[in-house]
């Protein structure tokens, strides 16, 4: 494998000779996988050779190699101001490369058995094996469950019983309005969460779930943001191109515009989820919900072409690959509003949001417009309580008026 990337045989001797030199030929076998370009790969490998030399020159075992290790070599190359922005995520991935293969042992734990640490293990627990929450949510909860505690507690034992109605006030007084609105909503949520968490474990003898107020929201104050039904076809239409990113973010549009699919439903699609013979989309949903939806024709066309044509070829069972190497599933929801805002400023349009989550939007809105019923609507959009699909009805325009009363004019007259 070594020979296939460098010019001279003698080189690649070498490298094969060194410390790392074992464990070359299957990282680069990774590599090629990942695809990653053939100059790209070479400049790897002369890294490692640096890695390698410099291990020998410190007068350490492969074995030794572990991040503190690593970081040295790579403060190194900055003072030499021969560090490129690639060769810290090199080492990484190499190291991760050699733990899988047993060649380095993994990192120790490390020693968090602070009494807010196994606070936080616990509650992280509860939240993902028995409330069903992605750890995303788990990661947005803690801070704030983290300062009420600190704030609380200080350094000192932390005392769960003590926890009383006036100190959930007070800290609600002193940061509900320090943030935004949201932020506002997700910290009474989180706390909320974590005071039925410790009654419900018998950390505390009431819950203080009840003395969390509500953060005043108007959640049907304003109408959705949504675009007609002909911007949301030119939007699709801004897709159209015969290149292999163009052509994987026409299928994608089109899962949002014609599914409503959300941002986080996308990136988790695999390529087992689309029954091709039965024309059906299995979508994974929140809260670890699996729902099936019909492929609609023009949708699995886009996906099937994007498949046959224009997917790298990789090891990943992700449906969408990003096009640049690494050849991987997208890590973030972010990655498909980025493509979303691209459409829409190709399409010319510049509504004032412009996230994945405005073609969920439009596809309710035209449904309810075309006539559909909001249970219909909330079927599609496979929400879980009814008051969900609520805010679409003041998109009705026409219904509304039905409702609306005479305006009395002076006298009595209408």
């Amino acid at each position: 494998m070594l020979e296939n990337f460098l010019s001279s045989r003698a080189a690649a001797e070498r490298l094969r000779g060194g410390l790392l030199g074992a464990h070359l030929d299957s990282f680069l076998a990774t590599l090629s996988q990942l695809g990653y370009a053939r100059s790209t790969v070479r400049e790897r490998l002369w890294l490692l050779g640096d890695l390698a030399r410099w291990l020998e020159r410190e007068h350490l075992a492969l074995g030794d190699l572990q991040e503190q290790v690593a970081s040295r070599f790579l403060n190194g190359r900055q003072s030499g101001r021969r560090l490129r922005s690639s060769d810290s995520p090199t080492v990484r991935h190499f190291l991760e490369h050699l733990r899988q293969r047993g060649a380095v042992p993994p990192p120790g734990p490390t020693a968090d058995d602070t009494p807010l640490a196994a606070l936080q293990q616990r509650y992280a627990s509860y939240l993902q094996k028995e409330r069903g929450l992605a750890r995303v949510t788990v990661t947005r909860y803690w801070p704030f469950v983290r300062r009420l505690i600190t704030e609380r507690f200080g350094d000192t034992r932390i005392a769960l019983r003590e926890l009383a109605p006036d100190d959930v006030s007070r800290f609600l007084l002193r940061h509900a309005r320090s943030g935004s609105h949201r932020a506002a909503n997700l910290m009474v949520t989180a706390l909320r969460s974590f005071f039925r968490f410790l009654f419900l474990r018998g950390e505390t003898e009431s819950d203080l779930a009840g003395a969390v107020p509500a953060a005043p929201q108007w959640r049907l104050a304003e109408l959705p943001k949504h675009l007609t039904p002909e911007e949301v076809e030119q939007v699709v239409r801004a897709c159209q191109r015969d290149t292999p990113v163009a052509r994987r973010d026409h299928a994608i549009i089109l899962l949002l515009a014609r599914l409503g699919l959300r941002a986080s439903e996308v990136i988790a699609l695999e390529l087992d989820d689309v029954d091709w013979r039965a024309g059906v989309l299995k979508v994974r949903g929140k809260g670890r919900h699996h729902d099936r939806l019909p492929l609609p024709a023009d949708v699995g066309t886009a996906v099937a072409t994007y498949l046959r044509q224009h997917r790298p070829h990789c090891a990943t069972r992700r449906l969408f690959i990003r096009t640049r190497a690494p050849h991987r599933g997208f890590a973030n929801p972010s990655s498909v509003s980025t493509i979303a805002c691209r459409a829409l400023n190709r399409a010319g349009l510049q509504p004032a949001f412009k996230g994945a989550h405005l073609l969920r939007h439009s596809l309710a809105t035209g449904m309810l417009r075309s006539g559909a019923s909001l249970v219909e609507i909330g079927e599609v959009l496979r929400h879980r309580a009814a008051n969900t699909t609520e805010i679409y009805a003041k998109v009705d325009v026409r219904g509304l008026r039905t409702l609306a009363l005479p305006w009395p004019t002076k006298g009595g007259e209408q």
